[in-house]
């Protein structure tokens, strides 16, 4: 049938994610085990991908629904009932898919699982009840108390306020386009991509073309940089030849920056595998930088010119582009985080040599995770000072920046009357200068 065999790769995907912790992008990774898209042809992997998402990212909502729709709670030992259920109802409520086929797929991929076929009735009854139900479902919905995990929810209204929790909470919900950066020419490239180059020297695409056959790509022009996270490399002061530690380095986009402006780069990285995919990276692009694999939080070298590090962090800044964090990081995590990044912080301090910079930054929205870090470092290390960002370096708007003068963006930051164009990560970025 066709569709079929596509929809029954979604709903295993989401299954993997919900159930098994694992990333969104890791499912479609060609190394992925087990391998879920396998043998299926482009378009099928394509739609595989957009019900994944679609269900990852409007999770709250479809459970919300699912629970509203089924009167008696999920039937127990059901099989694969439940990731039916959401990747149907992902299909039906936010996506473009006709009814017919969402209904009828759904219901034989049901009927495909033994432990999921006595209750393909059911399955049935309540996607035709989410169709004749959808606009008053959907109306209903608040981005923030109704389509966001409680806990983040939580956090967001403590660190920012209601209207800016509600504000993120809604960001989440556009699907982001591409951002890229490029080695030099952003005028001309964006013309080339058909893009719009916006004040920070991102270029922004709107097309769904596969990234490898837009132009520039083989001639390693370019690489895909969500806006945000292209900016602290901009912001740490470099000369060409001098030594700059890029810690915590993967996947590189930061590295190619640093590389690019003619920086002799050490990138670091715990991951052996991660930094052969940086450095592959690098090869496409025609770029170098020495690799190293060790623990960014005890690692020692002789002092460098400048280090940026982007330590691990809970990700809370990307789920416009990761939906799947939401779900797969718990409330714990932040402060578990949050201590390993005092030690890579701390440590980066100490691989600063006299009068060199240091770049904090991290892709998250929780202040434990930036803002107290610094104020942390600064109390302890009397030997750094920050050097604030001016409004208009780098393109950056007053809208961007704390009081302090540190870099903060958040999801619901760049609105614009065509939300593809809105938006950008959370991230958090600090520049300091070690005394000489």
């Amino acid at each position: 049938m066709p569709g079929l065999r596509a929809r029954m790769a979604a709903h295993l995907v989401i299954s993997d994610v919900i159930a098994g912790g694992h990333a969104l992008d890791e499912r479609f990774a060609p190394t992925a085990v087990p391998n879920r898209t396998l043998g299926l042809d482009p378009r099928d992997r394509a739609l595989v991908r957009s019900i994944a998402t679609v269900a990852v990212r409007r999770l709250a909502a479809i459970r919300r629904i699912l629970t509203h729709l089924l009167d008696k709670g999920l039937p127990r030992n059901s099989g694969q009932f439940e990731w039916i259920a959401i990747g149907g109802l992902a299909q039906i409520l936010f996506m473009d898919t006709p009814d017919h086929a969402a209904v009828d797929l759904a219901v034989r991929a049901a009927k495909a699982d033994t432990k999921t076929a006595g209750f393909a009735g059911l399955l049935n009854a309540i996607l035709r009840s989410a169709i004749r139900e959808r606009e008053t479902l959907l109306a209903e919905l608040d981005p923030l108390t109704d389509e966001t995990p409680g806990w983040l929810g939580q956090r967001w209204r403590r660190s920012w306020g209601d209207d800016t929790a509600r504000a993120i909470a809604a960001a989440h919900l556009r699907e982001p386009t591409l951002d890229i950066t490029v080695r030099d020419d952003a005028a001309g490239w964006a013309e080339k991509l058909g893009g719009t180059l916006l004040p920070t020297g991102s270029i922004r695409v709107a097309a769904h073309t596969p990234v490898p056959e837009l132009p520039g790509f083989d001639e390693g022009q370019w690489w895909v940089q969500d806006a945000a996270a292209a900016l602290p490399a901009r912001l740490l002061p470099t000369n060409p030849g001098e030594r700059v530690l890029d810690l915590c380095a993967a996947p590189g986009g930061k590295t190619a920056q640093l590389a690019a402006a003619g920086a002799s780069v050490t990138a670091l990285d715990r991951s052996a595998e991660r930094l052969k995919q940086l450095a592959a990276n690098l090869g496409r692009l025609h770029l170098q930088a020495d690799m190293v694999v060790a623990d960014a939080a005890t690692w020692s070298a002789e002092p460098f010119d400048a280090v940026l590090v982007d330590p691990p962090c809970s990700a809370t800044g990307t789920i416009r582009r990761h939906p799947d964090v939401q779900w797969t990081k718990k409330p714990g995590d932040v402060d578990q985080l949050a201590a390993l990044q005092a030690r890579i912080l701390a440590r980066a301090a100490t691989l600063v040599k006299p009068s060199g910079y240091l770049v904090y930054c991290v892709c998250s929205i929780e202040p434990e995770e930036g803002e107290a870090h610094i104020a942390a470092l600064l109390r302890k290390n009397p030997d750094f000072r920050r050097v604030p960002i001016e409004a208009g370096e780098c393109g950056i708007t007053p809208e961007l920046l704390t009081a302090d003068g540190d870099l903060r963006t958040l999801p619901c930051h760049w609105p614009n009357e065509d939300s593809r164009m809105a938006g950008l990560d959370g991230f958090f970025a600090a520049r300091l200068r070690r005394q000489g």
